[in-house]
């Protein structure tokens, strides 16, 4: 059975930083894509960032792009977002998510991930 459990949020000033993590059980973590996801409240889910499953290729909403970093280790099972000059419209609980098949390229759509963690909130005051 697929796990993902992310931390790392908390309440942080406007311009500061954060690093979030996503600890991945269950199968081999290395030939699946990952993506983070946020959602506000009031608002749909929407992509922030996503990596393949070597870290060779990451792909970026606009909105983060310059600010936030993805990566992975695959020896620790882990993803990680490095979230740098946040705003407080970054405030949203975020979410790592996967696809079900090895090797998937998901984009950033958010039916095309199968499994999700239970998210952790991020909160920028102003």
């Amino acid at each position: 059975q697929v796990q993902l459990v992310e931390s790392g949020g908390g309440l942080v000033q406007a311009g500061g930083s954060l690093r979030l993590s996503c600890a991945a059980s269950g199968r081999t973590f290395s030939t699946y894509h990952m993506g983070w996801f946020r959602q506000a409240p009031g608002k749909e889910r929407e992509f922030v960032a996503s990596i393949n499953w070597s870290g060779g290729s990451t792909y970026y909403a606009d909105s983060v792009k310059g600010r936030f970093t993805i990566s992975r280790d695959n020896n620790k099972n882990t993803v990680y977002l490095q979230m740098n000059s946040l705003k407080p419209e970054d405030t949203a609980v975020y979410y790592c998510a996967t696809p079900k098949f090895p090797f998937q390229q998901p984009a950033g759509v958010v039916g095309r991930y199968d499994y999700w963690g239970q998210g952790t909130p991020v909160t920028v005051s102003s």
